[in-house]
């Protein structure tokens, strides 16, 4: 297991800099299943153990569980080794008496529930309350979360209360986290951001943010996190039922997952390591942040993005109409790490 950083990638030029391997912390928040408390931590050390060490979290991520988590796993480390993320839009509040909570996927969570809240002091709160729950006395970087859907909130006043947040050096480095690369594409454009974490656009299997968010980030010199490169789990384990953006695989792409992955076998790598290699192509991603709910798969995320992938691999894959022939591929530089 290696023991220095990934090398790091600064993001736009904001002076925060990010290895290309992160730990995506929703899990630690008991996304779909209970992850024990012990065992959240070993996950957390073991990623830092490997080099992989920004780590992404939310509010939202078990109404602040994962935050907590993170926050207890880091504690006695050197808070100047480790880049550290985490989001606003949705405040935090003890749940009234009698009141039910959505569990939006995660389970066995604290007693809050999550408010959509883009006003200059909402914003605010949202932040000291995370690094309340963290423990730490700044964030690397803050993303407005999952936005869509409330974008003259963001306009008027949710990305200005960042901005003047960033402006005051409360915090470094400021963008938007979600799954709609044509939102991040205009939020980009239009607004000063240094970057995105788009999650499940940018994969062996989908090319949309090449399309639309990709070429603004390029020209703007804003930078990319990308997330979700297993699309939910197709990309993982291509089995019959196999969840493709969190619902069952259509069949065609089944089928091409299974092609994928058959191609793979043939350079002997594992599918997982090319669709974790994949977006790296792209001169705009800095990073990639996977998700880990036990040590073991934390190890092996280290592990598969480490792996010698040779070129032949990336223009087979082009030549037999798996990936189309205008998309960048991660070749390799000789000598470098990933």
């Amino acid at each position: 297991m290696p023991h220095q950083p990934f090398a790091l990638r600064e993001l736009g030029s904001s002076g925060v800099a990010v290895p290309a391997l992160g730990l995506g912390c929703a899990p630690l928040g008991n996304l779909y299943r209970a992850v024990p408390e012990e065992q959240a931590g070993q996950v957390v050390r073991t990623a830092f153990a490997t080099g992989a060490r920004y780590f992404d979290t939310a509010p939202h991520y078990g109404v602040g569980l994962s935050e907590e988590r993170l926050g207890r796993a880091l504690r006695g480390l050197d808070r100047g080794a480790y880049t550290l993320s985490t989001k606003v839009g949705r405040r935090l509040r003890p749940q009234a008496p009698g009141e039910g909570a959505a569990g939006e996927g995660f389970v066995d969570t604290p007693a809050r529930v999550r408010v959509r809240d883009f006003s200059r002091d909402g914003i605010r709160a949202t932040l000291d309350a995370s690094l309340e729950r963290l423990g730490v006395d700044a964030v690397d970087i803050v993303y407005l979360h999952d936005v869509e859907e409330h974008l003259p909130e963001v306009y008027a006043t949710g990305f200005p209360a960042l901005a003047e947040l960033r402006a005051q050096k409360v915090v470094r480095a400021i963008g938007f986290g979600m799954n709609h690369s044509d939102v991040l594409a205009r939020l980009v454009a239009e607004l000063d951001v240094d970057v995105v974490l788009c999650a499940g656009r940018w994969t062996l299997l989908e090319r949309t943010a090449f399309d639309d968010l990709l070429p603004v980030c390029a020209r703007r010199g804003t930078s990319v996190v990308v997330g979700g490169v297993y699309n939910s789990g197709l990309l993982a384990d291509p089995s019959p039922g196999a969840p493709y953006n969190y619902v069952p695989a259509p069949p065609d792409l089944l089928h091409r997952a299974h092609q994928l992955a058959a191609t793979c076998s043939e350079f002997d790598v594992p599918l997982k390591a090319a669709a974790l290699r994949f977006p790296f192509g792209h001169r705009s991603v800095a990073s990639a942040v996977v998700g880990a709910a036990t040590p073991e798969e934390a190890a092996q995320n280290a592990t598969l993005f480490e792996r010698d992938i040779p070129d032949e691999l990336w223009h087979t894959l082009v030549a037999r109409g798996l990936l189309d022939p205008d998309l960048p591929l991660p070749l390799a530089a000789p000598g470098a790490r990933p």
